[in-house]
């Protein structure tokens, strides 16, 4: 008789296009989350939970990635294999789609304009690369029920003002704003949007969103290859262009290519390139009053400038958009520089909610890519690199370690963070093992000798190690790392050495 097989041990490893995070990266993306909220707050913005998963067809058409299998979310059918099948539901791609759907489903009870902040994971089935993830933080901020320019230079202002808030300076740093009705505009006069008839060229359209927000990544001639036929990258992958003329993509490259030294200089040339087409100049409108708002607000272009090559690859954005760009350089995975990028975007989508209510909802808001941000911060050294680990109790005797509860509990309601070795004790040198591998400022000990003289011992670990790198033996003798206190002592002592590591 044949035995039977084994079931094979699961591989430990994370899906492709996923990744772990432990204490230093988590516990620095809580407190740069915790600073975007202060001031999301402080601009009147309140906080929104939703769930991670929504229904696909409340997420609609706006998918992040048309070539990607399910439109490149995550999504599975309720009972798929049963006789009556249920939903399709998906993990939010993004924020804003859930945001949406929440506004239509509470409306009644939401006030309006209703002003909302949300943070949390986001997930797209896309392919993954250097430094790009398919699970990511997002951090959004949107006003939905008001169609003033002001909420929109609101936003640009806020964003501004989080960036320099987490650690961005001013110079390191711009934001810049264009209008999809002045992409609308131009491609009516390319002869890409017929107004009469919007539905007509919609897939080329989409594309020509996409290429141009490409710009930055694939260079003018990259764009205008998607613009044409098509382009096949590094790898071999070809990808399909829109289709566009000659002439046609002269168009589209012109408006790209229409910034000037001044936003007043910008925003003539935007009028002469949309000249005719109604939404296109009210496009050029709306920037001119933003960039006024913004002015007077004392946000001028050294921090928020108009640039018509921002469109943002989305197909909901109905009309001011939004890129906040880092610019210092840094050096990538091939010693080359670059500029490091985007780290947040977002716009106007008046139509969005329209889905669900059957009535236009103005609507406009910004996404900050913490991970990204996170990233920048780090290349420019601004960000700690590990967090101080906990005091350790060291256990000596196991038969009082109610003894050495006590102290921890002490040293937790004096603030600081502290453990007892819950390992086993028998081997004291990996006690300060683990202490090290912790990270541990400080380690504490209380043998039955010292508990008989009511004194423990404090050994100054930091400073233990210095003087292990670098002194003499006798500047080790006259610099001690260790000493011995009394016990009702032991919580001083351990808020001086701590403070002495601070400074």
């Amino acid at each position: 008789m044949a035995k039977p097989k084994k079931t094979p041990r699961p591989k430990a490893e994370t899906p492709k296009g996923f990744r772990d995070y432990f204490g230093a990266e988590v516990t620095a993306r809580a407190e740069m989350l915790q600073a975007i909220a202060g001031v999301y707050h402080r601009y009147g913005f309140d906080a929104l939970e939703t769930s991670a998963v929504e229904t696909v067809e409340a997420l609609g058409k706006f998918l992040p990635d048309v070539d990607r299998p399910n439109a490149g979310v995550f999504a599975w059918q309720e009972d798929g294999e049963g006789e009556k099948p249920g939903d399709w539901l998906a993990l939010r791609y993004d924020m804003t789609a859930p945001l949406a759907r929440v506004y239509a489903q509470h409306r009644n009870d939401l006030p309006n304009p209703y002003r909302r902040y949300a943070m949390g994971p986001v997930w797209r089935n896309e392919k993954p690369g250097p430094g790009r993830f398919r699970q990511f933080y997002q951090c959004d901020a949107d006003t939905v029920g008001s169609a003033s320019m002001g909420a929109d230079a609101e936003i640009c202002a806020m964003l501004a003002d989080t960036l320099e808030e987490v650690g961005i300076p001013r110079g390191d740093y711009i934001i810049r704003v264009n209008n999809r009705k002045v992409l609308n505009g131009v491609m009516e006069v390319a002869g890409v949007l017929d107004p009469a008839n919007p539905d007509a060229m919609e897939a080329e359209r989409g594309i020509v969103l996409r290429a141009i927000d490409k710009l930055d990544r694939l260079g003018v001639d990259g764009v205008r290859a998607l613009l044409g036929v098509g382009r096949k990258d590094d790898s071999g992958d070809f990808t399909d262009g829109a289709g566009l003329s000659d002439a046609q993509s002269d168009v589209i490259m012109g408006f790209m290519q229409a910034k000037r030294d001044s936003g007043a200089a910008t925003v003539a040339r935007l009028r002469e390139l949309v000249a005719g087409s109604q939404t296109g100049e009210a496009g050029v409108d709306e920037l001119e009053e933003i960039a006024d708002l913004l002015a007077a607000g004392g946000y001028g272009p050294d921090r928020i400038e108009i640039d018509p090559s921002v469109v943002r690859g989305l197909g909901y954005y109905t009309g001011p958009v939004y890129e906040a760009e880092l610019t210092f350089e840094i050096f990538d995975e091939k010693g080359r520089k670059r500029q490091f990028g985007s780290v947040a975007g977002g716009g106007r989508y008046d139509d969005l909610v329209r889905r669900f209510t059957g009535q236009e909802v103005p609507a406009t808001g910004v996404s900050i890519g913490v991970d990204r941000l996170l990233a920048a911060l780090t290349a420019k050294g601004r960000m700690q690199q590990s967090v101080q680990g906990p005091v350790v109790v060291t256990v000596m005797d196991r038969a009082r370690m109610a003894d050495y509860q006590a102290m921890v509990a002490e040293l937790r309601q004096a603030g600081i963070r502290a453990e007892v070795y819950l390992g086993n004790p028998k081997n004291f040198g990996n006690q300060l093992k683990y202490a090290d591998k912790r990270g541990s400022p400080v380690a504490i000990i209380e043998g039955g000798d010292e508990k008989e003289r009511g004194v423990v011992q404090i050994k100054d670990l930091i400073l233990g190690a210095k003087i292990a790198e670098t002194a003499t033996h006798e500047e080790w003798k006259d610099r001690p790392s260790q000493f011995e206190v009394p016990r009702d002592q032991m919580l001083d002592k351990v808020r001086e050495i701590l403070e002495g590591q601070g400074k």
